[in-house]
């Protein structure tokens, strides 16, 4: 199949367009690297004329309010040019639980990217992942200051980009599900302690102290992140960071 991987230049897409090349596909990542704007509609025509699926990675520069406006212009652009296009099949990657945090403006806005495209007239398949090992390093910055981090104890189930990108690879090279798979990491750990466990193994001498009130993550009520019954990936944190 012929494949338009939109922000097909990132951290997942870069991933999705290789695995889906590796399976004899013809994955064409995209982005404003290559002359893409998903605000503007500028190049998307050119971009999904004539390929089978659209996978969409774009993602919000921000995430307060403003993500919902990204999300809902990026959205209506694509759709358009995908059934423009004759696009049989549209993919998007969102979050696990991401309909149960209304406090944060960006899983809203992720929850109106899934709405939209559920309304819309191409066969769809959505895939949520848990949190990305990758940005422990970034939720543990929001907090830091001095020999201190401060976070909550969350429950996460982090999960590798490798492994979101060969979950997202799969659903695009197969039919619409017209609907969800979840896919997350094989362990749920309290976010606090995912920070301990990152600063021992890089011998980093600074201390976390749990606190309910700090960060994203202390808007997040139980274990919404997190999906035991999920498709488990099979990178460990531990592993990941060695």
């Amino acid at each position: 199949m012929k494949l338009a991987v939109i922000g097909g230049t990132g951290l997942i897409g870069s991933r999705v367009v290789k695995d889906l090349d590796a399976a004899g596909h013809e994955a064409v990542p995209h982005g404003k690297s290559t002359g893409i704007d998903v605000i503007s509609g500028q190049g998307v025509d050119e971009a999904v004329a004539g390929v089978d699926v659209v996978v969409n990675l774009t993602n919000s520069p921000t995430f307060d309010e403003a993500s919902l406006a990204f999300f809902r212009t990026s959205m209506d652009n694509l759709l358009a040019a995908a059934q423009r296009g004759g696009v049989r099949h549209f993919v998007v990657l969102s979050i696990v639980g991401v309909d149960q945090v209304p406090e944060l403006d960006y899983y809203r806005a992720k929850a109106l990217q899934e709405e939209i495209l559920t309304s819309g007239p191409i066969p769809y398949s959505i895939v949520r992942a848990t949190q990305f090992m990758e940005f422990v390093d970034a939720v543990m910055s929001w907090t830091a200051e001095g020999e201190t981090v401060r976070l909550p104890a969350t429950p996460i189930q982090p999960i590798a980009a490798k492994d979101v990108a060969a979950a997202v690879a799969e659903v695009a090279a197969g039919e619409p599900l017209m609907g969800v798979r979840n896919v997350g990491g094989p362990e749920i750990l309290p976010l606090d302690e995912l920070g301990r466990i990152t600063l021992s193994h890089r011998a980093d001498g600074r201390t976390v102290v749990t606190d309910p009130t700090a960060g994203m993550f202390a808007a997040v009520r139980g274990d919404v992140l997190t999906d035991p019954n999920a498709r488990l990936a099979p990178t460990r944190y531990t592993e990941w960071l060695n």
